[in-house]
């Protein structure tokens, strides 16, 4: 059929508006469509990952099911949603459904009521998720609460609030029912000696439910009726519409899309588009024509017949679940073995957004190599029904499809038409298994598919099928391994035999895609064992045989076949409520809702890339580096400037003042010093326009020598940024003389991203006379950006103002890097004399920007035999990237905060800051606390356990006790310490989980758990008095209203709310009254950077004298008319002419340090804290789940409770990630893998503990602050390592119970691959065979028969007779021997030479039995550190001894691992360990 050359009218509805596009671009996302069409300019779907990632984008789409007949909305990112695929759809943003100017939806409302919003960033997103919910479901499980909720990212709330907002939706659940009682159930405690038992002065509510309005579903908008028409009446015709590209045809029937395909074989089907849409915008995949089977019904039809299912190729994966689930409530358990399977996998595969949008044929035909379906779709013999022109035929979805074979694949004019997926029998078991960086959203290590059939009655195996995603290049069938294992009884025997050949046949090299090779290796032959134990479980249900046929499973086994599940975090929260005598209109103390937060909910918060777009504006894009170390040769600009729509690049020469500092220049000249360094930018019409310029400048290059990733490299070339810093008490040396033991050990602790959900973004528009700029910048410190923009033009620093209305997201990232994106804009829009919009992708965003520093710490300490310590001698080495930045500071502050809440009287601490080929690091919330106490706090573990007592009895025997003084002579009380480290151990009934979490890993060897409770002593501010200084601008307009203006940043921490709480309170008004702006340096000149926790302290000082100044100033009015209102005052004082406008200023706190006498007062106060946390692991996978945290904090008088709360448990599921799943991965050229989402997985909603419960510690003082309270952004982040120490409990446990030697090696994230690798046992020490030649052979052994050698040969091999020899002239080739076999049989002083015969063993006689021994005990000992910790890198690994995320190069020898001995057979696992040493 022939395609109409004219594009068609794309007709849908958006917010209830109709919208014809007569020009639509296939290229345009919906994204764009709503926030850069000038009509609509709905801003409030938010731009962050553009991956469908975060769910910042999220939005509803409404269409008619014409199969149904019903409307149907689904959740969806509209960064990968094209607008040319919305023909007859409905879209619904959060604009349309409730504003702040007319009526707010309930959603909208109870999030922002219930604090579940604080930069504001990703509430947009999580209002349509929750929207979209309630709009299918009025009243939602909890379990779908989780489930809509899985695909939204927020870096600021840590999740609870806004759970709990969407809780309010749900019906009544079997948790806590508050209803009658008023009380929760979780509020209970410890005894009556604890402060915190002051009930009648404690609050746990900081909202009021019964406040919030009804949901009234009547009130939604509806379907369009013209919509409804056009469904009802479908249009058959051929619709096609033409971009300046890409030409989206979309045919109406069947026979037209084959006729289509036919015409354009290698045009790609496109429904979702949650592959082609990444491949296209990451990958840079182009197809001129894209085909859209989306109004093909066919392709959506469900057929059930009496022996299987098809399924539509074009159903959505959602869909594909709710018919899977209704199959499994209808049919036999036994005919939905398969279905089960899947619907596992459907549930944590991607968010909720993407599974709306992927269809299933989709998924299939990708083929992705981590693909969660096909490998059970593949054991499942699921069937492709295939069509064409030509006819139907049918293929299997074998592992001859999934490698992508031409005599099984797809013909090209062929399209996918259904899926048929075929019952289970009775005697048939399928199951599977999957294993990911976190638990939901995440692509997964590894996973997979597997069946068993046995024969009728009986345990033989009569079809075996494994396959497995995430090891290769596509899924991987274990073809081979299941033939050999046909026919043999499922047993112990089959499980050793079946687990080598899994590992041969399933091969993984040390290049292998994705890394974590020892880590994948182990996954494959865990699962199958999981699968034996599955098997076994349901053979107990069918078989009526004796116990001895068939192995039983241990009770103490149990739990491997147990997944944990997903629940929702519940908790209580803590605080001191005000004082009775308070008035009601006092917001001091009070709970208060973020100033922002409706505005959050609705959409209406304007962030930077929310300004319209301003006359004559241009768009630029960022050129960088893609060498680490090299001399730049040529830059050619020529054919970039060619295309239309460039208007110019901008390079360092275009600079009129300072190119940045002398070692860290804005753009880069002669020299590149890392992958992502800035070397020009180019300036386009549009955004598109300047990324294909990109493309088109080519940079030629000179390599240079050396190139350094790693803290290691760094510290052989002596590459250092700044002077080392060093802190000394006492007589180190000599109190090493003196101790019982002394230990040393490393710590590794990983970089961290900051991923605030707003990326970098400035907006630079130049005004007409004077060069006077307007820069509208996402900062943390518009005075830096301010000067540098200065600097670089060369103008005063008076011609430019920076504006700040809100932020989304800092967390220290915000501080120096806007300066540099303000600068080069700034160069640009003078240049060009057009406003200047430059907006990073997430991409470039993490590639350029740097975060949190790696560090590697050494340690030694000298303790007593009782626990206490006596000397402690740390030296830190951080990854500080290419330029100084913040590494001297971070250096500092790391040093000076090293020894926590320990009082040691003999310290010696050392810290320097290594130059990388990596991009700077730079602040980061806690600024070197969170990394450098890990230290401190794994010295107090390995003492623990070097004492044989628990980590709590040393650290409360080392902590301070009485006033004294720190390393660096600043005195402290410790009260204030102790007391939240006793309210936390009785809140959390510490010592009676502890005994129950004994109990449990007694009873359990598969799963473990683990329990840590934290002491923390965090020094808030800068160490420099002038860092705390703070000026404020309070305006008294003549109605009364009030105006205030302050140096401070609102990124989230709800400074404004604090600021305005502050005014009501000094001036006695509601705060209806007041308002603020923005922050300018206009207003409010050489601020400082709102970081170090003090913003709120030292701006609300600032606000508190202006005020103080303006009622000194109406005294005289309101004492000679007291019975007056306010306005009166007002109007009276203008009128004798009194001034109503004030600037407020605070000096700072005195603060500073002198490294050279090693001495001083360099913080203004601490915050103290403690946190406790209790995990489950899995031993078989690496994951872990987070069962209770408790946090006591100390907050003295909280400004507003919801606000601080909201800050602990932000920060601390931000470091939570820290210390688990955030983990950056480089390639060995230095290049940033981990650049979104995907790759990089900070905590989702289902990362939350069980049970959290956060409490503010009550009746503690401060005179220093404002109103007593402290400044709680930062503290909260160390506490997350309460999950690292519990995890690190748990694996003890393990280890203590399969006899691994600790050795003291921590390394941070305990990421599964770390957990899994730790837990070492049968199968992690199992690798591929090597081939052992025969080299010395000796007198024959007699050995006995071991199941494992039989497992060793398909055949099966047996031990020789007594007294029978061999010798290596009987000509046979020698058979397989693994790696561990090897190294134990020298270790142990046995050399062998093992053949495939069934007879012959051939080894040398053993020596002594008492150097035999020793020789074990030494390779047990050196086993756990081969077996449990990766070589040291300061970024992640990825195969073995490679740098985090390196692929290994194939021409180069591959690097050796280091593997742990075998230390037991496989099959004396299977007895609990009493048993075996009973035995």
């Amino acid at each position: 059929m022939s395609c109409p050359s004219k594009s068609d009218d794309l007709v849908f509805f958006v917010n209830g508006r109709k919208v014809v596009e007569r020009n639509a671009d296939p290229e345009v996302t919906l994204l764009t469509f709503l926030r850069k069409n000038w009509i609509l300019c709905l801003t409030g779907t938010k731009y962050a990952c553009g991956r469908g990632g975060c769910g910042a984008c999220t939005v509803m789409v409404s269409k008619h099911d014409p199969v149904s007949a019903k409307i149907r909305h689904f959740s969806m990112t509209a960064c990968l949603v094209p607008i040319c695929s919305l023909y007859g759809a409905a879209v619904t943003t959060v604009e349309g459904i409730g504003s702040i100017n007319t009526r707010l939806h309930p959603v909208q409302e109870r999030i922002a009521k219930s604090h579940g919003t604080q930069c504001g960033f990703c509430t947009p997103g999580m209002v349509m998720s929750m929207y979209t919910l309630l709009r299918n479901h009025l009243q939602p499980s909890e379990e779908q609460l989780m489930e809509a909720l899985g695909g939204n990212l927020c870096r600021c709330t840590g999740y609870r609030p806004i759970l709990t907002s969407g809780r309010t939706f749900c019906v009544e659940s079997t948790g806590c029912q508050k209803k009658g009682t008023g009380k929760c159930c979780l509020d209970l405690g410890g005894n009556d000696s604890s402060s915190l038992s002051r009930e009648s002065d404690i609050c746990t509510d900081l909202f009021v439910e019964e406040e919030f309005q009804p949901l009234d579903p009547t009130q939604e908008l509806i379907f369009p009726p013209e919509l409804l028409r056009m469904a009802k009446n479908p249009e058959t015709q051929t619709l096609a519409f033409h971009g300046e590209r890409v030409t989206w045809i979309s045919p109406g029937t069947l026979k037209d899309l084959l006729e289509l395909k036919a015409k354009h074989p290698e045009a790609p089907l496109i429904l979702g588009n949650t592959s082609l849409g990444r491949a296209m915008k990451s990958q840079g995949h182009f197809h001129p024509i894209l085909l859209s089977p989306a109004r093909i019904s066919e392709l959506s039809m469900v057929f059930k017949t009496s022996d299987g299912l098809t399924i539509g190729a074009g159903c959505s994966l959602a869909q594909v679940k709710d018919i899977l689930a209704e199959q499994v409530s209808q049919l036999p358990e036994e005919k939905t073995q398969t279905y089960r399977a899947l619907l596992k996998h459907l549930k944590s595969l991607a968010g909720q957004q993407i599974r709306n949008m992927a269809s299933l044929g989709g998924h299939i035909i990708s083929r992705h190599r981590y693909s969660d379906l096909n490998p059970i779709l593949a054991v499942g013999n699921a069937i492709l029904n295939l069509i064409s022109e030509e006819g139907t035929r049918q293929i299997p979805l074998n592992d001859h499809f999934l490698a992508g074979l031409a005599s099984a694949d797809l013909k090209p004019e062929e399209i996918l038409e259904s899926v048929y997926i075929p019952h289970s029998q009775k005697w048939e078991f399928v199951s599977a298994f999957r294993q990911a960086q976190c638990q939901q959203n995440a692509l997964a290590d590894v996973n997979a598919g597997m069946r068993v059939i046995l024969k009728e009655g009986t345990d033989t195996i009569k079809e075996l099928s494994l396959s497995y995603g995430g090891v290769g290049e596509t899924t991987i069938s274990a073809h081979k391994s299941c033939q050999q294992l046909i026919g043999r009884p499922w047993n112990e025997l089959m499980l050793e035999g079946a687990c080598r050949l899994l590992l041969e046949e399933v091969s993984l090299p040390g290049c292998a895609p994705g890394g974590r090779v020892e880590f994948k290796r182990t996954l494959v032959v865990s699962f199958f064992f999981k699968f034996y134990l599955e098997v076994l479980q349901e053979l107990k249900k069918l078989m009526k045989l004796d116990s001895h046929h068939y192995p039983e499973i241990s009770d103490r086994f149990l739990s491997a076949l147990e997944d944990f599940p997903i629940t929702g975090p519940r908790g209580v929260q803590r605080y001191q409520s005000v004082d009775s005598h308070q008035s009601l209109q006092d917001p001091v103390g009070r709970p208060i809702m973020h100033l922002s937060g409706l505005k959050h909910a609705t959409g209406e918060a304007v962030f930077c890339d929310d300004i319209p777009m301003v006359d004559r504006e241009l768009f630029m894009v960022l050129v960088t580096s893609t060498r680490a170390h090299a001399k730049i040769i040529s830059i050619d600009l020529s054919e970039a400037l060619e295309l239309p729509g460039v208007v110019d690049v901008i390079t360092a020469e275009d600079i009129p003042g300072t190119n940045g500092a002398e070692d860290d220049k804005l753009l880069a000249v002669d020299e590149v010093l890392c992958v992502g360094q800035i070397i020009c930018a180019v300036v386009a019409e549009t955004d598109v326009q300047a990324k294909s310029a990109i493309e088109k400048i080519k940079i030629t290059y000179e390599d240079l020598e050396p190139i350094i990733f790693t803290i290691n490299d760094a510290i052989k070339h002596n590459s250092f940024l700044c002077p080392e810093k060093k802190l000394e008490q006492g007589n180190i040396e000599e109190a090493f003389e003196k101790v019982d033991q002394i230990v040393e050990g490393e710590v590794h602790v990983g970089g961290q991203e900051h991923f605030y959900m707003e990326t970098q973004r400035v907006l630079v528009i130049p005004k007409a006379e004077d060069k006077e700029l307007d820069i509208y910048v996402s900062t943390q410190d518009p005075a830096h950006v301010q000067k540098t923009v200065s600097s670089t033009l060369n103008v005063p620093i008076n011609r430019i103002t920076c504006h700040v209305k809100r932020v989304g997201g800092g967390f220290g990232g915000k501080i120096g890097r806007p300066a540099v994106f303000g600068a080069i804009a700034a160069v640009g829009a003078i240049k060009t004399g057009h406003p200047i919009r430059l907006v990073l992708d997430r991409e470039d965003d993490m590639l350029i920007t740097g975060g949190r520093h790696p560090l590697f710490g050494k340690y030694k300490v000298g303790f007593m035999n009782n626990g206490r310590i006596k000397a402690l001698d740390i030296e830190c080495f951080i990854n500080g990237g290419c330029t100084l930045d913040d590494s001297e500071q971070v250096t500092e502050f790391l040093i000076l905060k090293l020894e926590n809440a320990y009082k040691i009287r003999n310290l010696r601490f050392r810290g320097r800051a290594c130059m990388t080929n990596l991009p700077s690091n730079t602040a980061f919330r806690g600024f070197g606390f969170p990394q450098g106490t890990l230290i401190t706090e794994s010295c107090i573990t390995a003492v623990a356990a070097k004492c044989g007592l628990l980590p709590e009895e040393i650290r409360e025997k080392n902590m301070y006790k009485t006033i004294d003084k720190t390393i660096y002579k600043q005195a402290f009380s410790p009260e204030t310490l102790l007391r939240c480290w006793n309210e936390c151990l009785d809140k959390s009934s510490f010592h009676s989980r502890r005994m129950q979490v004994e109990e449990f890993n007694k009873k359990n060897y598969w799963k473990k758990k683990g329990i840590a409770i934290i002491p923390m002593k965090f020094s808030v501010g800068f160490a420099a008095t002038s860092y705390h200084q703070a000026a404020a601008l309070v305006h008294i307009y003549t109605d009364g209203s009030v105006l205030v203006t302050h140096g401070g940043n609102e990124l989230g921490q709800g400074i404004h709310t604090k600021m305005l709480q502050v005014a009501s309170h000094e001036l006695k008004l509601p705060m209806s009254y007041m308002h603020v702006c923005e922050t300018s340096t206009a207003t409010v000149p050489n601020t400082i950077a709102t970081a170090a926790s003090i913003g709120s302290d030292v701006n609300g000082k600032a606000v508190q004298n202006a005020c103080q100044i303006l009622l000194k100033r109406l005294e005289p009015i309101i004492k000679k008319n007291p019975g007056g209102t306010w306005e009166d005052w007002i109007e009276a004082a203008f009128e004798q002419r009194i001034s109503l406008s004030a600037t407020g200023y605070f000096r700072g706190y005195k603060a500073y340090m002198d490294w050279e006498k090693g001495e001083g007062d360099p913080f203004p106060y601490y915050v103290y804290g403690a946190a406790c946390s209790e995990v489950e692991i899995d031993c078989l996978t690496g994951a872990h789940k987070k069962i209770r945290t408790d946090i006591v904090m100390d907050a003295c008088c909280s400004l507003n409770p919801a606000i601080d709360i909201g800050q602990v448990e932000g920060s601390f599921i931000q470091g939570m990630g820290l210390y688990t799943t955030e983990e950056l991965r480089y390639s060995p050229e230095g290049v940033l893998y981990s650049r979104g989402p995907d790759e990089y997985k900070i905590p989702t909603i289902t990362d939350v503990p069980e049970e959290f419960n956060v409490s503010l510690l009550p009746s503690s003082q401060t005179p220093l602050t404002i109103y007593s309270s402290k400044g709680l952004g930062e503290s909260g982040m160390f506490l997350g390592s309460s999950v690292f120490f519990a995890i690190t409990d748990a694996v003890a446990a393990a280890c203590r119970e399969r006899d691994i030697v600790e050795d003291f090696i921590v390394k941070s994230p305990a990421t599964p691959e770390q957990v899994r690798m730790a837990c070492a046992d049968r199968f992690t020490e199992m690798y591929p065979p090597l081939y052992f030649p025969p080299s010395v052979l000796a007198t024959a052994l007699p050995l006995p028969a071991d199941p494992l050698l039989t497992a060793l040969s398909p055949e099966g091999l047996q031990s020789p007779a007594s007294g029978q020899s061999c010798s290596e002239g009987q000509g046979q080739e020698p058979a397989l021997l693994h790696r561990e076999e090897r190294l134990l049989w020298a270790d142990l002083g046995l050399e062998g030479h093992l053949y495939p015969s069934p007879t012959a063993v051939v080894t040398c006689p053993p020596r002594d039995s008492e150097a035999l021994q020793a020789k074990r005990q030494k390779t047990a000992a050196r086993s756990s550190g081969y077996s449990r910790r990766a070589e040291f890198s300061s970024e992640p690994s990825g195969s073995p001894n490679l740098p985090r995320g390196a692929v290994h190069d194939p021409s180069q020898p591959a690097p050796q691992s280091k593997v742990a001995p075998l230390r037991t057979s496989l099959s004396e696992l299977y007895q609990p360990q009493w048993e075996r040493r009973s035995a």
